[in-house]
């Protein structure tokens, strides 16, 4: 059976009240920030082949979202989110976006989340047990707060169906009901899955992560959620890309880092620059720190290697003004070498 709040035939001064508590018996902990102004709102919750799809409609307001502690992997869901009516921005694991009416995104339930919106705005969630969306979707893992844009193609197809589903929830029988659910979890599966897991699509999206880390390296503060966004996927993913790979991150970004120095350190050109100046030039931020991962990656360290490139150095411009005298028979030219 549906049931319906609304604010409409409450006094203004208990809808806010109201609202809360109601909202909480669905969503569980949450903190919401209200304005100021005449508050209005209606929740409407509906069944559809055992699976409860949820209809919120209200003035401009923002929530955060806490995990109960109690969240347990039979518990778990994940919440499909259909935007029905106005631009809603949804925060999860590093990444923020922005849906407009039509978009769909995946929220997990198990982990703290936030949505805003500074207008009216109408959404439908699909709450779906986490074991039976990875079933459905056939996706090891299941990428979280990433748009599919509603307004062309499946994606546009997924709205439509989603509305359907809600609209048509109370009067379609069993057998029709579990066709329909089928039908949406084919097309989901097939918007998130081609996307996220082609395996023609990895290579390139590596390529184009690992272009953007090489172009932010001397930034400190370079972390997976500037990195994800710049690529429009989830952090999980992001790491996942390059676990994937035999690799981590982390790893990535600390070997082209060393790399950089490594090159620095051998450049005649930067002998006036020390080693930490260098080090901090490539984004680390701890000398010690700097030593030990340049040791370990290269196996000596980064003075003795400065020390060695230098010496060749000076050994082969010396060479080369031996070879010069005997060619010219101008004098040999003295050199010092610079520490």
């Amino acid at each position: 059976m549906s049931q319906l709040f609304s604010t409409d035939m409450l006094p203004a001064s208990d809808r806010i009240d109201a609202w809360q508590w109601n909202a909480q018996q669905i969503c569980g902990d949450c903190r919401f920030q209200l304005p100021k102004s005449l508050f209005y709102g209606a929740i409407d919750v509906r069944h559809v082949g055992g699976l409860r799809i949820t209809r919120f409609s209200s003035s401009p307001l923002s929530f955060w979202k806490w995990p109960s502690e109690t969240v347990t992997p039979h518990n778990r869901c994940c919440i499909v989110i259909a935007q029905l009516a106005g631009i809603r921005r949804y925060v999860q694991d590093g990444r923020s976006l922005l849906l407009n009416p039509g978009d769909t995104t995946l929220i997990d339930s198990g982990r703290p989340w936030s949505s805003n919106c500074g207008t009216a705005c109408a959404r439908l969630y699909l709450r779906v047990p986490w074991w039976m969306m990875e079933n459905r979707l056939r996706l090891r893992d299941i990428a979280i707060a990433r748009r599919i844009n509603g307004t062309a193609g499946l994606g546009k197809a997924l709205s439509r169906l989603s509305q359907s589903l809600y609209e048509e929830a109370e009067r379609l029988k069993e057998d029709e009901a579990a066709a329909a659910l089928d039908a949406y979890f084919q097309i989901l599966s097939t918007c998130m899955g081609s996307a996220e897991d082609s395996g023609q699509r990895s290579p390139r999206l590596r390529s184009r992560i690992e272009r953007f880390i090489d172009d932010h390296l001397s930034d400190p503060g370079l972390v997976p959620a500037e990195i994800a966004a710049s690529a429009d996927i989830s952090v999980r993913h992001l790491h996942r890309l390059f676990s994937n790979a035999g690799s981590t991150l982390g790893n990535c970004i600390r070997q082209r880092r060393l790399e950089q120095c490594r090159n620095d350190l051998a450049n005649p050109r930067l002998r006036s620059k020390t080693i930490t100046d260098i080090a901090f030039s490539w984004g680390f931020s701890d000398s010690a720190h700097f030593s030990r991962s340049f040791h370990r990656q290269f196996g000596i360290c980064p003075r003795i290697f400065r020390v060695q490139t230098g010496l060749k150095t000076w050994d082969c411009e010396k060479n080369q003004g031996a070879d010069d005298f005997l060619r010219t028979g101008t004098e040999e030219p003295r050199y010092t070498e610079v520490n």
